[in-house]
């Protein structure tokens, strides 16, 4: 779901879940922070996305301005991607969220 309207929400947080909610977009995030990456690349790090679904993901991300993409005029055609200045603003909170999940796997051990 890629976001159209701001004054369609009801709270902060709900724009916040719809950007990065979707089932692999923190995660690209996340791998993004700090690298360029390919989409190969970008498929070896979440081997459960299928083509679709990260295809779908990275679009909505680029649709959204968290992500830009580019396109090498090279055979085979070349695709990178890197977080925007906008996206990059989400480090703190993709960081947290990584501090958070690794408490949670600690504890479910």
């Amino acid at each position: 779901m890629s976001v159209n309207c701001k004054n369609s929400f009801t709270c902060p947080v709900e724009a916040t879940i719809s950007l990065i909610g979707g089932k692999y977009k923190s995660v690209i995030l996340w791998h993004l922070m700090g690298k360029t990456l390919r989409y190969s690349e970008l498929h070896r790090l979440i081997p459960k996305a299928t083509d679709k679904m990260l295809a779908q993901q990275l679009r909505e991300l680029e649709n959204d301005g968290l992500i830009s993409r580019k396109v090498y005029p090279v055979v085979p055609p070349k695709t990178e991607y890197s977080l925007t200045d906008f996206g990059n603003t989400l480090a703190p909170i993709l960081d947290e969220m990584c501090n958070w999940g690794t408490i949670y796997l600690g504890k479910i051990k």
